[in-house]
C-alpha cells in the first residue's frame, strides 16, 4: 500500500477546530488509525501517524499566522516537523513567496502533498533532517516539536544562534523553553482525551529569543 493510499483509506479531509480555513486528512477515530499504522508497521516500517492529527500547539501557529500575514507574506518560510502540514499550509494561504515544509517521516510528507493540494496550495517538501542545516529562509516555523527532550535540546542548539525569527506554537510540552521566548497570543484550543489529558488545551504562539 502506498503513503497516499493508506492516507485516503484511513483518514478523512476534516478541518482543525481553530483553523476552519484549512481542510486536512485527519483521523476521525484515533484508536482504529493507530492500529491500523502498527498493523503496517510490522509490514513496512510505517512510524506512528502524528501526521493524522492536528496538534493544539500547530493549530494555534496557523491560527497566528493566518491572522498575522504580513509575518509570512512574500517571504521564504521553513515549517519543521511539518506533520500534516497545516502550519506551512498556513503561512502559502497568508502569501508566503515559498515554503518548504519538513519532516523525516515518509508518510508526513505524502500527507503533505496530499493536504496541500486539498488546499490548492503550492508548498515544497523534503524528508531530510534540517536541523542543524543552512538556509536561506526568512524565518522558521515550530508547530508542536517540544515533546520530548533530544529533540527539544537539538531545536534550540540550532534555532537560538539565527538571526532568522522562530515561532513557536506550544500547548506547555514538558520541553517548551519557557525562560527563552517571547508569547505573542494564546488561544483555547479544542483537542480530544485520545491525545491529550484534557478536551481544551491553552496554547500559545511565541517568538524565540536570540542566544547571546
Amino acid at each position: 500500500m502506498t503513503p497516499e493510499h493508506f492516507i485516503t483509506t484511513n483518514a478523512a479531509l476534516i478541518a482543525p477546530p481553530l483553523v476552519p480555513e484549512i481542510q486536512l486528512y485527519l483521523a476521525t477515530e484515533v484508536v482504529p488509525l493507530w492500529r491500523a499504522t502498527e498493523d503496517e508497521l510490522e509490514k513496512i516500517g510505517v512510524p506512528p501517524p502524528y501526521w493524522a492529527f492536528a496538534w493544539a500547539g500547530g493549530q494555534a501557529l496557523a491560527r497566528y499566522i493566518l491572522d498575522n500575514p504580513d509575518l509570512v507574506r512574500g517571504k521564504q518560510v521553513l515549517d519543521i516537523g511539518s506533520g500534516s502540514g497545516l502550519v506551512g499550509i498556513a503561512a502559502a494561504k497568508a502569501g508566503a513567496a515559498h515554503v518548504l515544509a519538513a519532516d523525516i517521516d515518509g508518510h508526513a510528507i505524502a500527507a503533505i502533498r496530499l493536504n496541500a493540494a486539498a488546499n490548492d496550495c503550492a508548498i515544497a517538501v523534503t524528508q531530510d533532517d534540517v536541523i542543524g542545516l543552512p538556509g536561506a529562509w526568512d524565518i522558521i516555523l515550530v508547530g508542536d516539536l517540544f515533546y520530548e527532550r533530544p529533540l527539544a535540546e537539538r531545536l534550540l542548539a540550532w534555532l537560538e544562534p539565527m538571526a532568522v525569527p522562530a515561532l513557536l506554537g506550544d500547548p506547555g510540552r514538558n520541553y517548551f523553553p519557557k525562560d527563552k521566548v517571547e508569547k505573542l497570543a494564546s488561544y483555547e484550543v479544542q483537542t480530544t482525551r485520545d491525545l491529550e489529558d484534557r478536551e481544551i488545551r491553552q496554547t500559545g504562539v511565541y517568538r524565540l529569543m536570540r542566544g547571546d
